[in-house]
């Protein structure tokens, strides 16, 4: 799959922007683990113009993490013009377009899935954001608003008339939010409309091996973007690449070796921030995590761990749990 020159193997796995979880750290890390395209955090337009100092933040790159897309999100096409720009600049390889955010501070005011319900801004808006710059613009978005108004068919259409380089889409719609289960069959029926040319990458559920192959041939989607199930497992990208290559689940590693992946991005966090910072900011990753899953009489131990905000009380209750842990 190519997105615009950028080359990305076959049947290649994507990282999903997240808000308060794509870093640079955990971008990184999931390209160590095999991830073939990374994203930012979303990146609202109207901060980034004005300048505010934690938005210009999140333009910060590492050559290492390349290629590596960001992802803007507004509801006025001068601004995202703009944005976008600013971007490019920025030496960003892609820059992604959100019309995909369900939340209500985001989707309430008409950015993100808002847009859903204008379809014409949005138009608008990713036309001016592909004339503005020089790089491969994408674009990611859900089914529709809501069950009755499943647009996606159409509207992908209408996007790759404006020259964007390929189209993610999630398999909910805004009203789903995260509930429910994704449904493919809208995003498979995308790929095969035979007037769609460029990439089309899926989102949604994907958790296991032999669901990313599942994509893959039952859809005929170009590329798997990660979401959710990489936080707390960014080792992810490694187990499905071994399935996709070879059929077969990856052996597990010694409980040791997770542990230390997950010490590694508590230490890379405490270094971009500080320690009370750093751990309160990798709390979502520990919560999520599949480890802990299914240990028995967990819940104190949980809290202990969510709570504290010393890295070598964390570390101590991390080490009491490696003879627990489900090897996933």
């Amino acid at each position: 799959m190519k997105i615009g020159q950028i080359e990305l193997g076959e049947h290649p796995l994507l990282l999903a922007p997240m808000e308060d979880v794509t870093d640079a750290p955990f971008r990184l890390l999931c390209k160590r683990f095999g991830a073939d395209l990374v994203c930012s955090e979303f990146v609202s337009s109207d901060a980034l113009i004005r300048a505010i100092h934690k938005t210009q933040e999140k333009l910060t790159l590492n050559e290492a993490e390349r290629p590596v897309a960001i992802q803007i999100y507004g509801k006025e096409a001068a601004a995202m013009r703009q944005a976008a720009q600013l971007v490019e600049a920025a030496k960003a390889d892609i820059v992604d377009i959100n019309f995909g955010c369900p939340v209500k501070r985001v989707a309430g005011k008409g950015a993100g899935a808002g847009l859903l319900q204008q379809p014409d801004r949005m138009i608008e808006i990713t036309r001016a954001v592909v004339e503005a710059v020089h790089i491969p613009v994408t674009v990611k978005t859900r089914l529709g608003w809501d069950a009755d108004h499943r647009i996606i068919v159409d509207l992908a259409e209408r996007l790759q008339d404006c020259g964007i380089s390929a189209l993610t889409i999630h398999g909910r719609t805004r009203a789903q939010m995260y509930t429910g289960t994704a449904d493919w069959t809208l995003i498979g029926k995308v790929k095969n409309n035979p007037r769609m040319h460029i990439p089309i990458i899926g989102n949604g559920d994907v958790a296991t091996g032999e669901r990313a192959r599942e994509c893959f041939d039952r859809y005929g989607v170009d590329g798997v973007m990660i979401g959710r199930a990489s936080i707390g497992r960014p080792w992810i990208f490694r187990q499905l690449k071994h399935y996709l290559i070879t059929g077969e689940a990856l052996p597990p590693e010694a409980p040791q070796w997770y542990l230390d992946v997950l010490r590694g991005e508590i230490r890379d966090s405490i270094a971009r921030l500080d320690e009370r910072r750093g751990i309160i900011h990798i709390r979502r990753h520990l919560a999520a995590s599949p480890l802990f899953k299914g240990i028995p009489n967990f819940r104190e131990t949980r809290i202990a761990m969510l709570r504290t905000e010393s890295v070598d009380e964390l570390f101590s209750i991390l080490d009491t749990l490696a003879p627990l842990l489900s090897l996933t």
